[in-house]
């Protein structure tokens, strides 16, 4: 008996069969090998085609399987996880009806922000925890706006995970973490949003069935397990957005606990016991996987657009392609703490939420050409990506939220000792890095919602950290350091 997790991300659909009974994960595949195209028909738009999304899910099924050498009819259960905020519109006949407007297209932004002064900032704020900004639910109205002959052919909206699971198992449903991260959900009423719906003019047919996140939610079709070469009526027990979901498979359930992840752009991701909202809106939180009503888990979520790109492009502008990122850390651990007073501010990828949509550029501060050099550059980015890192999550503590422990997968900017521990050393918490991926999370997550697993506890039992970051006895260095580049920072927004 296996699990099967996929991720279905904007840029490849990875497949992963998790063995239960001990943990461990047999096989990851990915298919394609190369980023999946992102359609950009207007500036400023982003769309791909749900149909690729399933055609990949078909081959990385294959991959998987015979990656792990197990026999396809043994999967027990299929969890996934899928790239957030994206518009999947289908009709009666659940055929695609356009392109899926994905979380990267901000189209949308200014019906947003005519939402947010329409409903009201409190009413806003207090109920949808979200400014509608350019969500699922204001891409919707913009379809609504500008394309009313697809408008009028919808059946039913769906988020990316939404349309694999119906292709999975031919039902439409989605779940409150779902709607919650469209700006759909209404966490005072524990229901769908009346005076959003109302506001746009949205009939509430439109919204599908909600389920459980963890639940049996439908059964894999005798048509589509032929396709897949896995036995008919393997039950779909979990989905999940993707930084929920990373939550989970790193184990981030209960307060206290953070997820963090430092790609082309760094995601801190973080739990509340209480529906909880930013009155500037820099963060958004949603309904995390283990969410309640009369238990609430609130997923707070801030996002650095400035991260794994500020480092790619120092490495392009130093042309040290053929360096790898492990010389590159060898090469900055032979430079000090605050790299000699130089400061590097990352914000160079775009608007940043945690500055309030403002986009003030990347900088280099106190350069000296008789003192720095190219390790010098690379400390300071490194270091200047963990301030902003810090930064953000000094927002959720402002929030009344707070950091014991942040949680790390083993494949990203975490894996620099400089940056892991500038900020363990400034926020004075541990960082765990864990061996997983969103994959191998929403395999575990089907296990539990299939029953597999009697609780989520059980399903990471096995789970244990690679290595600990702890801070030392420099953590007043390390808090100069930060506390001068915030100074810089507010001092040039």
């Amino acid at each position: 008996m296996y699990l099967l997790g996929y991720d279905i991300g904007s840029s490849s659909i990875k497949a992963a069969i998790v063995d239960p009974d001990t943990g461990r994960t047999l096989a990851i595949s990915q298919h394609p090998e190369v980023e999946m195209k992102i359609d950009a028909p207007h500036p400023d738009w982003a769309e791909q085609h749900p149909e690729d999304w399933w055609e990949n899910v078909k081959v990385a099924t294959k991959k998987a399987v015979e990656k792990a050498g197990v026999d396809g009819k043994e999967i027990a259960a299929i969890g996934i996880s899928y790239q957030m905020h994206g518009l999947v519109l289908v009709d009666k006949e659940q055929k695609v009806l356009r392109p899926s407007i994905i979380w990267c297209d901000s189209r949308a932004v200014a019906i947003g922000n005519d939402a947010f002064q329409a409903l009201g900032k409190d009413e806003c704020l207090s109920c949808l925890l979200n400014s509608p900004g350019n969500f699922t639910s204001s891409k919707l109205r913009w379809v609504k706006n500008n394309e009313p002959y697809i408008y009028e052919q919808i059946d039913k909206i769906m988020l990316p995970g939404d349309y694999i699971a119906m292709k999975l198992t031919g039902s439409v449903q989605t779940t409150v973490s779902g709607l919650s991260e469209g700006i759909f959900w209404d966490f005072k009423t524990n229901s769908i949003s009346t005076q959003l719906m109302e506001y746009h003019g949205f009939d509430s047919s439109l919204i599908p069935e909600v389920v459980d996140t963890f639940s049996i939610q439908g059964e894999l079709s005798s048509h589509v397990a032929g396709l897949l070469g896995l036995k008919e009526s393997i039950p779909v027990g979990y989905r999940a957005g993707d930084q929920p979901n990373n939550a989970l498979s790193l184990n981030v359930l209960e307060p206290g606990e953070m997820a963090a992840t430092g790609g082309t752009s760094g995601v801190v991701y973080g739990i509340s016991n209480k529906p909880i909202y930013d009155n500037l809106s820099r963060i958004n939180p949603f309904a995390h996987v283990n969410h309640q009503f009369d238990d609430p888990r609130i997923g707070v979520l801030l996002c650095v657009n400035g991260s794994g790109s500020l480092y790619s492009w120092m490495r392009q502008m130093l042309e040290d392609a053929q360096i790898s990122y492990e010389q590159i850390e060898e090469l900055v651990q032979k430079v000090p703490i605050n790299s000699d007073g130089l400061q590097v501010v990352p914000f160079g990828n775009g608007a940043e939420r945690i500055l309030e949509n403002q986009n003030p550029g990347a900088s280099i501060r106190n350069l000296q050409f008789s003192s720095h050099g190219k390790a010098h550059l690379y400390r300071a980015s490194l270091e200047g990506i963990a301030y902003a890192f810090i930064y953000g999550v000094g927002i959720m503590r402002e929030m009344g939220m707070d950091v014991s422990v942040m949680k790390v997968g083993n494949d990203n900017l975490f894996q620099s000792a400089v940056l892991s521990e500038t900020i363990t050393n400034v926020l004075s918490c541990q960082i765990e890095m864990m061996e997983t991926t969103g994959a191998v999370g929403a395999a575990k997550g089907a296990g539990v919602g299939a029953g597999i697993y009697s609780s989520l506890t059980e399903a990471f039992t096995t789970m244990k950290p690679l290595h600990v970051y702890e801070y030392s006895g420099n953590q007043d260095r390390y808090k100069e350091g930060y506390e001068s580049w915030k100074a810089n920072l507010e001092n040039n927004i």
